[in-house]
């Protein structure tokens, strides 16, 4: 859903993205720095295990997360403000995306933040959203802005969630958890519009 709102920032994404290319770093740094900073949000959830408290551990986490997915754009609007837009360039972020989902819902499970079996049902719904476009475009299908809960939509949902400030672990652990379940209904939505959209054009 988030993409299709793009075109609208368009102007402002390309000021953002000469900002960041008269650094002179490429595209693929940026994608770099952004999932460095995913696994750095993914070790602040899990700091509980570390004695940090687990409110704490969830509004670090967030803004990490939060920090990671505005260089997630950083990279594209570089690569299209230079001009360097490559096959290598849109491997490595899709691969870097998946890879930061799962770093982040480990942190999440490990950090005692939400239910462990939840958090395998939402990271798994998650990436078999990004199979079904991966794959349906393979065969031609265009499923970009298909359904309602894309990667972004996603990560917004336990950041912005689980940083919501409440008294005491239980209520901040019980709150994250909501968002952990809000994502796997998100994500299995999003399939299975992709499924169906994809069939239709088969």
């Amino acid at each position: 859903m988030l993409n299709n709102l793009r075109d609208s920032i368009q102007p402002a994404m390309q000021k953002l993205g000469s900002g960041f290319a008269s650094t002179g770093l490429s595209a693929n740094f940026w994608t770099g720095v952004g999932l460095a900073l995913a696994f750095v949000a993914a070790g602040a959830y899990a700091s509980t295990l570390f004695g940090i408290p687990g409110w704490i551990a969830a509004i670090a986490g967030g803004i990490m997360l939060l920090v990671s997915g505005f260089f997630d754009m950083v990279d594209g609007a570089v690569a299209r403000v230079t001009k360097q837009a490559s096959k290598k360039g849109a491997f490595l972020d899709s691969t870097f995306d998946k890879i930061a989902e799962v770093a982040i819902f480990v942190g999440i499970a490990v950090g005692g933040l939400a239910n462990p079996v939840w958090s395998m049902i939402a990271l798994g719904l998650s990436l078999l959203v990004s199979y079904t476009r991966a794959r349906a475009e393979s065969l031609g299908v265009e499923l970009k802005g298909i359904g309602i809960g894309e990667r972004a939509e996603r990560m917004l949902i336990l950041a912005i969630i689980g940083m919501i400030p409440f008294a005491g672990d239980i209520s901040l652990g019980a709150q994250m958890n909501w968002a952990v379940i809000i994502v796997s209904i998100v994500a299995g939505i999003t399939l299975i519009q992709r499924i169906v959209a994809t069939a239709s054009k088969l």
